[in-house]
């Protein structure tokens, strides 16, 4: 009896140590392997336009990982230096006035171009709140990025009947990068306080992973003063 007593012991002690291990081990491993796989990806593009000079593959004994995207980050920098000038935005005129003359071209090239936009501006809060939404049926609550407010002509058709409305990006777990966009009503919406990265990590854990909740200080109450002769 005090024999499997022991090894029960020992085969819960084991099983603990491992998850232990797991969970240090598992998250290190995934990140060391999408930073690796990022970083080939970007030599992967960059490296073959290189100049056979300037490749230090070679005539180095070893590849060199990230000189590509050291290189594209270096690219990137000085184009968006040299646009900011007179020469370098009639350049990029150019080029874009002979996109918008390409057929399907022109359609990609513009959806792109607005989606980095919108994104990347420093004043965009595209994608940068979370919120909740009754989903697929009341009562049953999802979780939703807040993308912008409802513009163009899906505005107006929106307006002429009284709503207003706000696009959301509803994400599937545990993979966020596919979903659907929905146009809700804002006062559906339950605004969180959460970050999107909180947010994300709630979607890709499948729920296991909930950021803690630091609820607002309350307001000081400020003591009006005492009458005078009182």
């Amino acid at each position: 009896m005090a024999e499997h007593r022991v090894r029960g012991f020992l085969a819960t002690r084991l099983r603990n140590y491992f998850f232990t291990g797991l969970i240090i081990c598992a998250p290190i491993a995934i990140t060391a392997w999408l930073v690796i796989s990022f970083i080939d990806w970007a030599d992967g593009w960059v490296k073959p336009y290189l100049p056979t000079f300037y490749n230090p593959d070679n005539y180095l004994p070893v590849a060199v990982p990230g000189f590509g995207l050291v290189v594209a980050v270096i690219v990137i920098t000085l184009i968006g230096f040299l646009t900011a000038n007179i020469v370098g935005r009639s350049i990029v005129g150019l080029g874009e006035s002979l996109l918008n003359r390409t057929p399907l071209v022109r359609s990609i090239y513009k959806g792109l171009k607005q989606i980095f936009q919108t994104v990347l501006q420093d004043q965009s809060t595209s994608f940068k709140k979370a919120g909740l939404i009754e989903y697929p049926m009341p009562g049953s609550w999802t979780l939703v990025f807040i993308a912008t407010d409802v513009k163009g002509e899906i505005k107006a058709k929106f307006d002429e009947r009284g709503l207003d409305m706000v696009t959301v990006f509803l994400p599937p777990t545990p993979v966020p990068t596919a979903g659907f966009l929905l146009f809700v009503p804002r006062e559906k919406i339950v605004m969180l306080d959460m970050s999107a990265e909180d947010a994300a990590k709630l979607l890709i854990s499948g729920g296991l992973v909930t950021p803690e909740h630091k609820r607002p200080a309350p307001a000081a109450v400020t003591q009006e003063p005492a009458a005078a002769g009182a």
